[in-house]
């Protein structure tokens, strides 16, 4: 699937279990080298976002999640790559953790690489997009929300 030169609308969701954050790792599509990220991607026509997460939670990670609160709307513009981004709080209901793949992409040309729970204490010292996640979530994870906070990079 090409990403490129139109704007595409993603789902994320933020799963913590005992001080840490599920993160994927991922050749990014238009920057040299890998990230990690919030296990997510885009919505199909018809779909509802938490359908989406739950999808895309299960094509990742091999794990069954119920959305909580939406907690960001992101907006990244990197051209050729401009995406919507909702992350919602989520909390796993089954499955067992693995990587997963796309099915968007053949099995010898994906870009996930790895899926894991990493410390909130550590986002800080790897490549985790967006940099809000990497910078702030730890400290504002568990906070009562106030709506969604518009974030940008």
């Amino acid at each position: 699937m090409n990403y490129t030169n139109k704007v595409r609308l993603r789902v994320n969701g933020l799963l913590v279990e005992d001080g840490r954050l599920l993160l994927v790792k991922l050749d990014h599509p238009v920057r040299d080298g890998s990230v990690w990220m919030p296990p997510g991607g885009g919505l199909e026509f018809g779909e509802t976002l938490e359908a989406a997460l739950g999808r895309e939670f299960l094509e990742e990670t091999a794990l069954e999640i119920q959305a909580g609160p939406l907690r960001y709307i992101h907006e990244f513009i990197d051209p050729p790559l401009h995406a919507i981004e909702f992350y919602y709080d989520c909390h796993k209901t089954g499955g067992r953790l693995k990587t997963g793949h796309d099915p968007e992409h053949e099995m010898g040309n994906q870009l996930l690489q790895d899926a894991r729970f990493i410390a909130l204490a550590e986002l800080r010292d790897l490549p985790v997009v967006p940099a809000h996640i990497r910078l702030h979530f730890p400290d504002e994870y568990g906070k009562v929300l106030n709506g969604p906070k518009i974030i940008r990079s």
